[in-house]
């Protein structure tokens, strides 16, 4: 692990969500990696309920003041970033205040789920991407987890396919039924995905844009899959069957460290 680096990619991220399966793991794995000598960068969407002061975050000029195209319409991408006590590990924030000034993460005040959530998910994927190209860090492994994250294999895949940053980047996707919902998100979300110019057969999976596609869309694109949780949706626990790829088993919190650690190394790397 020492000297290797893996991009961390979440929906989520304790301790500036609250806590759950998701954010915690998307802090404990990449602790695990730093502590093991792994150089490590975290990125999340900068959620208007995150409080900058506690958390002390702060806008990194020289990575902002870039627009991303979502959809014909130009969106400023806004960076920021802070450190986490005690364990000198950076996080960085995708930020844009049409997607993420809100006081609320996916949901409206009626329990409805936001209406751009599809745009949200682009808007962040592009970012992260946009901003490591910026730092000119090369990682390893990209590794991703959470829906909001889950169409950024897709453009590692597609999009960037020529990107000689990512060139030689494995795409790791942790699975998670957290915060899972039942309606879809925007129907239009493919024709969004098309207006990158990514073609329509790497988009079969979305013609529901639920969950479980979402989750599988992820999974399409990722070169190793780790379960997250211990039960995920039956229609992802049967595609997985069908892989011939790397999949780690649900780890528990307590002893998940050496399994991780001998995936990364033995099948991963």
């Amino acid at each position: 692990m020492k000297e290797k680096r893996v991009l961390y990619v979440s929906s989520e991220v304790s301790p500036y969500l609250p806590e759950n399966e998701l954010s915690k793991m998307s802090f404990e794995v990449p602790k695990m990696v730093h502590n093991k000598g792994g150089q490590i960068r975290i990125f999340m969407p900068h959620f208007g309920i995150i409080n900058e002061r506690r958390h002390q975050l702060h806008e990194v000029i020289r990575l902002s003041g870039m627009n991303l195209i979502i959809n014909d319409l130009d969106m400023p991408l806004i960076i920021k970033v802070a450190s986490i006590p005690r364990e000198r590990m950076q996080v960085y924030f995708i930020d844009n205040d049409e997607y993420f000034k809100r006081k609320a993460i996916y949901k409206d005040e009626n329990g409805d789920m936001f209406g751009d959530n599809d745009e949200r998910c682009i808007f962040f994927a592009r970012g992260v991407v946009e901003t490591v190209k910026k730092l000119n860090w090369m990682p390893d492994v990209i590794h991703v987890s959470g829906w909001m994250a889950s169409l950024l294999p897709l453009y590692l895949k597609t999009y960037y396919a020529d990107e000689p940053l990512f060139k030689n980047s494995k795409i790791v996707t942790s699975l998670y039924n957290t915060n899972k919902f039942s309606s879809n998100l925007n129907g239009n979300l493919i024709d969004k995905l098309l207006f990158d110019d990514i073609a329509e057969d790497k988009l079969t999976s979305l013609k529901t844009p639920n969950f479980s596609n979402l989750l599988k869309i992820a999974i399409e694109n990722s070169d190793a899959v780790v379960k997250g949780t211990e039960k995920l949706p039956k229609q992802i626990e049967t595609y997985l069957e069908t892989l011939d790829k790397p999949v780690l088993d649900y780890q528990p919190e307590d002893g998940f460290e050496e399994a991780y650690a001998n995936f990364y190394t033995n099948h991963v790397f």
